[in-house]
C-alpha cells in the first residue's frame, strides 16, 4: 500500500478534526476560538449544545481514518469533497454572526480549501 501526501494530509484533518471534539469535550472554554462573538462558554445548556458539536467531530474524524483503512482513494476522495461542506458552512456561519474574518477566513475557509484540495489529490490518485 502506497501512502501518499494526500493520504497523509487527510490523516491530520482527521486528527485535527477529533483534537477540535475532544477540547470542546474536556475544555468547553476553548468554543470560543470558533469565531462566534460573546459565545456562553459558561452556559449549562450551551454546553449541551457544545458536547453534541464534539461528538459529531470526533465521530467526522474517525469517518476519515475508516476510509483510509477500508476505502479506495478515490472514495476518501469524495468524503473529502463532501466533508468540504462542514468548514464552509462554519465559515459563513463566523461571517452571519459578525464574527473575525480573520477567523472565517484564515481558519474555516482555509480548511476547506485544503480539504478540496486534497480531495482532488485523492480523486486522481
Amino acid at each position: 500500500m502506497l501512502i501518499t501526501i494526500a493520504d497523509v494530509l487527510a490523516g491530520l484533518i482527521g486528527a485535527g478534526i477529533i483534537v477540535i471534539g475532544a477540547r470542546a469535550l474536556w475544555a468547553p472554554r476553548a468554543a470560543a476560538g470558533f469565531g462566534i462573538p460573546g459565545t456562553p462558554t459558561e452556559d449549562p445548556a450551551f454546553r449541551a449544545w457544545l458536547s453534541v458539536k464534539a461528538v459529531r467531530d470526533i465521530a467526522s474524524g474517525v469517518f476519515l481514518f475508516v476510509l483510509m483503512i477500508a476505502a479506495t482513494p478515490q472514495v476518501l476522495g469524495w468524503f473529502m469533497l463532501a466533508a468540504a461542506g462542514i468548514p464552509v458552512g462554519d465559515a459563513l456561519i463566523v461571517l452571519r454572526s459578525k464574527g473575525p474574518r480573520s477567523v472565517a477566513y484564515g481558519v474555516h475557509a482555509a480548511t476547506a480549501a485544503v480539504m478540496l484540495v486534497i480531495g482532488v489529490l485523492l480523486l486522481v490518485a
